[in-house]
């Protein structure tokens, strides 16, 4: 393919946030899509222009089951997917940005889906992306999708127009959480506890909010835990975040505060878990490169 999909049917309203550039069926329940990475990107290539972030690995895959879900099991345009599970394993040194955009495939296979009537509701799909030939990702990832009607009800009546989010907060300094620009530093300087960061939620950063939002995405908060995961062992630890294990309970209110907590649980991994007024929005551990190569390995 030559040119990318149509935006809307991976839920962006940009075209340069769009990276699936086709599809093809390969099988029950099995596919290929095509995608294209570009050499600079604001957020998910690295500052020095070496290397692609993992999070842009879970943004293709993200986008390639969303565009599945149109394409080849109907789910209408105004139906929403809301994440469940979002489990990932890459290889950092597979994501090397090299003289040309990288064009990886995303090989997919759907599970568990359930229908009522006609309509998908809910469903699995394991993904393996590759470049150049080299395994660079593996993904578990299970959704619900629902009509937008429903979504509106299940919403309470919050949409994009009547919720507000929370002033920003001061950040972190850009070189603690990896970034090369302060705006996309998402945790709040401390004011008591250390490990313990507010989230920053601005709604008009231009990866995040691509379009406005009822609330605050899947993506932002994986932006946290890689963020927390690099903070908790300093600028020079030597931590990549390369695999997360991710668990959506709720969602995450743009007028609440989110509060984001790292715990070191061994073996190269750290849990990290976002709360608001107590309970559980999401949790992920954070794995390195080096646990990585050690999963692809057994």
């Amino acid at each position: 393919m030559t040119v990318g999909v149509p935006r809307q049917l991976v839920h962006r309203a940009s075209i340069a946030e769009t990276f699936p550039t086709g599809w093809s069926r390969t099988g029950t329940d099995r596919f290929s899509v095509s995608a294209q990475w570009p050499r600079v990107h604001c957020l998910h290539v690295s500052p020095d222009r070496t290397a692609y972030d993992p999070l842009l690995v879970v943004e293709t895959v993200r986008q390639a089951g969303t565009l599945l879900n149109h394409t080849e099991y109907k789910v209408p345009l105004d139906h929403r997917f809301v994440l469940q599970e979002f489990r990932i394993t890459t290889v950092p040194e597979h994501l090397r940005v090299g003289s040309a955009p990288a064009e990886p495939t995303v090989d997919i296979t759907f599970s568990d889906l359930r229908h009522r009537g006609k309509r998908l509701v809910s469903a699995r799909y394991e993904a393996d992306v590759r470049l150049d030939g080299e395994l660079v990702a593996h993904a578990d990832v299970a959704f619900t999708c629902t009509s937008g009607a429903v979504f509106t009800r299940l919403r309470g009546g919050r949409t994009a127009a009547t919720v507000t989010a929370l002033p920003v907060p001061p950040g972190l300094p850009v070189a603690d959480v990896g970034r090369g620009a302060a705006a996309d530093v998402v945790l709040a300087v401390p004011q008591q506890v250390e490990g313990h960061w507010q989230l920053r939620v601005d709604t008009g950063h231009a990866v995040f909010f691509d379009h406005p939002l009822d609330h605050i995405p899947g993506m932002l908060l994986l932006e946290s835990a890689r963020q927390a995961a690099l903070v908790r062992t300093g600028p020079d630890g030597g931590l990549i975040p390369a695999s997360f294990d991710t668990t959506f309970h709720q969602f995450a209110e743009l007028d609440l505060p989110t509060w984001i907590e790292s715990t070191d649980t061994g073996g190269g991994a750290l849990k990290v878990v976002g709360t608001q007024e107590g309970r559980t929005v999401f949790e992920c551990v954070v794995g390195t490169a080096e646990r990585s190569a050690i999963l692809y390995r057994e």
